[in-house]
């Protein structure tokens, strides 16, 4: 008895799925403009810690993180002696999004620990 499929076999979707796991594990993919940088951080009460990149303006960077308690987040910049917030939020567990330059800056996504350790744990990608 031969077996009736309601849909198409999908013979072809196990190749193209190794395929791509493995351009975005090769040099080739940070060559054609898809870099993640992940990292982890803990935090002493009131400690910080810093993921920094120069961005041109309508660059764009993907960013998701959390954290196992609460911290201040924020994405500045510096112009002369002034901290310049385009994102700013208090006592978040995580967050995500995607970040536009509106210039050309040399931007940080920070977190700060509040009155207890915090470990913090995400991504910032192209």
């Amino acid at each position: 008895m031969e077996r009736m499929l309601a849909y198409p076999a999908m013979k072809r979707l196990p190749r193209a799925l190794l395929l791509a796991v493995a351009f975005a594990a090769s040099p080739w993919a940070a060559a054609a403009g898809t870099s993640t940088a992940s990292f982890s951080a803990t935090l002493e009460p009131g400690g910080t810690h810093e993921e920094c990149a120069h961005l041109e303006k309508g660059e764009k960077r993907n960013y998701y993180w959390r954290a196992d308690g609460p911290v201040d987040f924020n994405v500045h910049y510096h112009r002369g002696d002034e901290a310049v917030y385009p994102v700013k939020r208090e006592a978040m567990r995580g967050d995500g999004g995607t970040f536009v330059a509106k210039s050309a800056e040399d931007y940080c996504w920070m977190w700060t620990a509040r009155d207890r350790p915090a470990k913090v744990e995400g991504r910032i990608s192209r």
